[in-house]
């Protein structure tokens, strides 16, 4: 890992057509739009979808790390973010994100130590270690069979 702080950029363009395109650097250009809650056309990423996309990716590479240096022996990790969009005080915001995570672990792995490991990647995420909204964390561990 380089050495902190770390910088990143984005860079977002809208037109009056109501196109919006997004881009990182040599990554693919992505559309963006409102999601159909707001009344757009539900076929394209949204900000919301980003955000919520960045708390379950972020605890996946963050379990990852911590697996990793436990040396625990997992098979798949698959995680559900749900979000709550509210108003608060006059202001929309998401209010509770709830991330599901799924993991299978390999045979003669403790139960115990792998939903230990699942919360301490939860308490490592950079992303909803960002975020004052409420963070929930629900595990499931099973073993492969």
């Amino acid at each position: 890992m380089q050495a902190l702080p770390h910088q990143y950029q984005i860079k977002a363009k809208g037109k009056s057509d109501n196109s919006l395109i997004v881009s990182v650097n040599n990554l693919d250009d992505m559309a963006v739009a409102p999601p159909a809650q707001f009344g757009g056309p539900g076929d394209v990423w949204s900000p919301e979808d980003f955000f919520m996309a960045s708390i379950s990716s972020c605890f996946i590479l963050s379990f990852r790390a911590v697996a990793r240096a436990s040396k625990l022996n997992w098979v798949s990790l698959e995680c559900h973010s749900e979000g709550t969009l509210d108003r608060v005080d006059g202001k929309t915001q998401f209010t509770k994100v709830v991330t599901k995570a799924c993991l299978v672990i390999g045979e003669n792995q403790s139960i115990e130590d792998a939903e230990r490991i699942l919360h301490k990647a939860d308490q490592n995420c950079l992303v909803a270690n960002s975020l004052t909204t409420e963070t929930l964390l629900e595990c499931d561990v099973t073993v492969q069979s």
